[in-house]
Formats: C-alpha cells, structure tokens, sequence
C-alpha cells in the first residue's frame, strides 16, 4: 500500500475549499444576470403562474356521460309508406352513453327472402353476355350472394349474373336529400359528471335547478348557459365546422370534447366544463335488419341501410390543489438552474475568455502552511556556547 506521502503527492489528501473572485468583466456580467432574469421569468411566471407548478395535481377524473335526444320526425316513401319517427326509430344505441348515432337517411329495401335473382350491375364481375361469364359458386367482396353460373336480365339495358342470396338485391340508388332533415332541429341533453377521487370534489355539468321545466326551455350558451347541457343538433354541426344537409344526405362524424379544468383553491367555484366540437367524417353508414317468417320455415326480411351522424363525447378533466411538495420541487428546480449558470459563466471565464489564464491563476491558487524554524535568539546562544567552554583555563 501506498504511503501517506504518496498519496499527498498525488493530491488524494489535498482539501479543497471555495475561493470568491470579483472579476471587472462586463460580458460574462451581462450574460449572467440575463441569464439569471430568464430563470426567473420561467420559474415565477410560467412554472408557477401558468403551469400551477404549486398545486397537486389529478389528471385522472371518474367520469360518467349520459345522453338523451329528442325529437320526432315524418318520412313518405314508396318502401315504407308515411311513417312517423321517434328517438327509438333514429337513435342507435337506444341507451345512450358518450357514443351513438343519429339516423338522418336511409335506404330501404323490403320484404328480402332468401331465393334466386339477378345480381346489382354496379357490382364488381356482376354483368355478362353468356353464362361462361358467371362460374357457378363464385362470389366476390361485394357481391350480393352466390353466383349459379347463369346469366340472367336484370332490367332492359343490363344483363347480370344470377345469384343465390337475399332477393330483391339491394339497391344503390342513394336519395338526393336528406329523409330525415327535421334531425336538425333535435336537442342533444348530455349530462356529465367527474369526480377527483385525490380532493374528494365532484362536479356536474347540469345546473342544479328545482325548476322541472328548465332543461326543457333553456340551450347552451358558453356566456348567458353555460350549465345548460342542452343542445340543437344544427347548432353542433355548425359549430364543428360542418353543413347539416350535407352530412345528413351520406353521414358523417361529430366530435365533442368536454374539458374540466378546475382550481380548486378558489373552492371549485370556476370548475366548469368547455366544450368543443370538431367534425371528424364526412361519410358514415351501417345496415340492420328486421326479420320475420313470412310462412312456415319462410324467413323474410326488410333491410335498412342507414345514414347518420356518430356523436363521440370525450371527457377530459384536471384538478390542482396547493402542496407544499410540488412547490418546494419547482423551486428547487429554479435555484439548480441559477447554479448552472454560475457554473457555465465559470466555463467562460477560464476557458474561453481571452483573459482566461489570468482568471484561472487568480481562482485557483495553493496554499501551504509556513514552516516551523527555530527562534534566532535560540540559535545564536548554541554557537557561543562552545566558543566559551574552550577559554576556559
């Protein structure tokens, strides 16, 4: 092992304490106080003003939506006579939750039973001239049924091949308007609740009212309503950046966003929700079936293609609360960074700067201890000492 001396050669044992210079530099001067304004500005304004970088936060509420539309509409086709429709008719899922959707038009094709008939001509390998051109148990994606090999007349002008499926085929003759535009005019009530289980606080955002008529009379608007969760079917389209006629002719999709955003040191009295809208597609539709036995082992059916709107509700929400931890965090933060800049103003000084042998022998400099030397007096006593002893006789 090595020696003590050894190691003091090597600066193992050397105690290192902190030496304070003032240094007339102007430049590094400059960039430090900017620098040291900048952390501030950030820590004070942004951290802890914009961010609340004092408040414990709940990012993850309980939410519950519930959905309710109202309104009745009138159809008159051929298919289906006049027909009245209720919320059961054009509400899919009839419970509503934060997903559903809104029929605004359909095509209708009645009274199917499973049989032979000629195939649509606008499906793909659908037309032929002979029965070469229909291969017996071929079908496609978007076929209708089973191919039987033969080619049939579909109407004057096409000749189509013969399939075993679901008869009549469906047509694609898509109205040229809306049959449900009255839609337009429906109320869409959503009441929505969040609960931050952190604070115990929960908030809804339907005003809590004794008066069984105002949710029936009032619409929302973000200044006059806003706890009023009631709204007309146009105005959301509209505000989503969408025409209603055109989405209700082939369909579309509705986003609405709810976001809490609660301070809860002024006791939760401004937690209340903002609402956005944002129109995410101009074409939506799906089919359903109604089904029946028309006669003994006989199942008929009518089918529905139906065009809509898709209504998705997403619920955000954040809360804050004073804590003295994340407060202590941000301003540990604040004060680590002004030692960084003092390191990097450091940096300047002794490697960059012109003058920077100067500042570096100046800052760092050895200190040793004086060396313990005999007194004078002391010394010259022993030299006459022995001079004398030899005078003697």
């Amino acid at each position: 092992m090595g020696s003590p001396g050894a190691l003091a050669g090597w600066g193992l044992l050397d105690y290192k304490t902190e030496k304070y210079v003032m240094t007339r530099n102007w430049r590094v001067g400059v960039l430090q106080r900017l620098l040291q304004l900048g952390v501030v500005v950030y820590v004070v304004g942004w951290a802890l003003l914009v961010k609340k970088g004092y408040q414990e936060q709940d990012l993850d509420p309980q939410i519950s939506v519930i959905t309710k539309l109202k309104g009745v509409s009138v159809t008159q086709i051929k298919e289906l006579g006049n027909r009245l429709w209720d919320v059961a008719d054009f509400v899919k899922p009839a419970q509503g939750e934060n997903v559903f959707f809104l029929v605004t038009n359909f095509l209708v094709t009645p009274e199917q039973v499973q049989g032979r008939c000629p195939e649509d001509p606008s499906i793909p390998l659908a037309n032929c001239w002979a029965h070469e051109d229909c291969p017996e148990g071929e079908t496609g994606t978007y076929s209708h049924g089973i191919k039987t090999g033969q080619c049939v007349v579909f109407n004057e002008t096409h000749k189509t091949c013969e399939i075993r499926g679901w008869c009549p085929v469906e047509s694609r003759i898509v109205p040229v308007k809306p049959l449900l535009v009255q839609a337009k005019n429906f109320t869409l009530f959503i009441k929505n609740t969040v609960t931050f289980s952190k604070f115990n606080f929960s908030k809804s955002n339907a005003l809590e009212t004794w008066d069984n008529t105002y949710f029936k009379q009032c619409r929302y608007d973000p200044l006059s309503s806003p706890f009023c969760p009631v709204f007309r079917i146009g105005d959301l389209v509209a505000a989503a950046g969408g025409d209603f006629e055109d989405l209700a002719l082939l369909g579309g999709s509705v986003g609405i966003g709810v976001l809490w955003d609660c301070d809860l040191d002024a006791g939760g009295s401004d937690c209340r929700p903002h609402y956005s809208f944002q129109l995410q597609e101009r074409s939506y539709n799906f089919r359903t079936a109604t089904h029946w036995l028309e006669a003994p082992g006989v199942e008929a059916r009518s089918l529905l293609k139906l065009y809509g709107i898709r209504f998705d509700i997403l619920v955000t929400g954040r809360a804050g609360k004073f804590g003295i931890i994340p407060t202590c965090i941000t301003l540990g933060t604040g004060a680590a960074w002004l030692g960084v800049i003092i390191f990097f103003c450091d940096l300047l000084l002794l490697y960059v700067d012109g003058e920077s042998h100067f500042y570096w022998t100046t800052k760092y400099e050895e200190a040793k201890a004086p060396k313990v030397t005999s007194k004078p007096e002391q010394t010259e006593l022993a030299s006459v000492a022995p001079h004398s002893a030899t005078q003697v006789p």
